[in-house]
């Protein structure tokens, strides 16, 4: 039996970038809720919540990217060019934010500074992340193997909006999470935030739903004729069930965890989604799976480190959430 060693490749980015977007989103997503809290003391319960946890999501990052370099060569060769703006001010925004992090609790006169470049670094990384994100759904004009387009091709109407979809998208997250790991004052401000931002991320999930299979004729048809329609036809009805499930949960407060889960599955759903339009396609509108990826010794070569590594990486990820699960102490301190 022969092994597609490229279709697990791309399996294994797609779940590394999933990872990232759920375990990273709800930590920048916090930075992006941070001016809404002024008092000192809040804004320490809220670095707590994710103190220990928020430089190992990164980790995600660096497997779905360093995958991506190395598995599927001729992607990373036209994805990057084609977005290397909104990807490079995303590194530097997720570096000046991390480096915000550990600043901040080594300061008394320049802590307001630092609160506002956590903010803005949290802000601007989740921005360029959608931007890109948008950019690549929306194809990639490629020429011989290469990319073809301009400068600003990334930078459209379509771009911005799922630029904005992903801000509202982590903000939730972010206040899903400070629900399950703080009490009183805090928390009850999370659940009305959370309100807002789950009516937004509903709207925009079915603006960027509705816009996406007219972006290019593959799209439309995988969603809309027969027998794809069959398929696709739940999609909707199940991202309708987790928006009443993510509505139910911040009513009845004896659930605190049901927002946070409910938002994942929002998230979930809108990846599987976008996995319908794109299969079997790395770079829309052409290049496949199997025409990006690297000779099949070099996969096989990379999935025994994988098969070693992902394993060691679960771990230590779960361990970690473990151990500093249950509510935050509004006097402890991080160091």
């Amino acid at each position: 039996m022969t092994i597609d060693l490229p279709l697990i490749w791309a399996i294994l980015i797609a779940v590394a970038v999933l990872a990232y977007v759920i375990l990273d989103g709800f930590d920048l997503g916090i930075g992006i809720l941070f001016p809404l809290f002024k008092e000192e003391h809040e804004r320490d319960v809220l670095m707590n919540t994710v103190a220990p946890v928020w430089d190992g999501n990164e980790t995600w990052l660096v497997l779905g990217g360093g995958g991506l370099l190395a598995a599927f060569p001729l992607a990373y060769s036209i994805v990057f060019p084609a977005l290397y703006a909104p990807l490079i001010i995303m590194l530097l925004a997720l570096t000046f934010r991390g480096v915000a992090f550990e600043f901040r609790w080594r300061t008394v006169r320049w802590k307001g500074v630092w609160d506002w470049s956590f903010t803005i670094g949290s802000l601007v990384a989740t921005l360029m992340q959608g931007i890109a994100l948008g950019g690549l759904i929306q194809g990639i004009r490629v020429v011989d193997r290469a990319y073809a387009g301009g400068w600003w091709d990334w930078l459209t109407p379509f771009s911005l909006l799922t630029g904005a979809a992903l801000v509202v998208g982590y903000a939730l997250l972010g206040a899903g999470w400070l629900i399950i790991k703080t009490e009183s004052d805090i928390q009850d401000r999370c659940y009305r935030y959370a309100k807002l931002l789950g009516i937004l991320l509903v709207l925009m999930i079915g603006a960027v739903s509705l816009w996406t299979p007219f972006l290019d004729a593959k799209f439309l048809a995988r969603w809309f004729t027969w027998p794809n329609i069959a398929l696709t036809a739940p999609m909707p009805l199940l991202v309708l069930a987790a928006a009443w499930a993510l509505w139910r949960g911040l009513h009845d407060r004896r659930r605190e965890a049901q927002p946070f889960l409910a938002t994942l599955a929002l998230f979930v759903l809108s990846y599987i989604g976008l996995g319908i339009s794109f299969w079997p396609l790395m770079v829309p509108p052409d290049i496949t799976i199997w025409e990006a990826a690297a000779p099949d010794a070099s996969l096989g070569f990379l999935l025994v480190g994988a098969v070693i590594l992902l394993p060691i990486i679960l771990a230590y990820t779960g361990y970690a959430y473990w151990i500093f699960r249950g509510k935050v102490d509004r006097h402890a301190h991080y160091h």
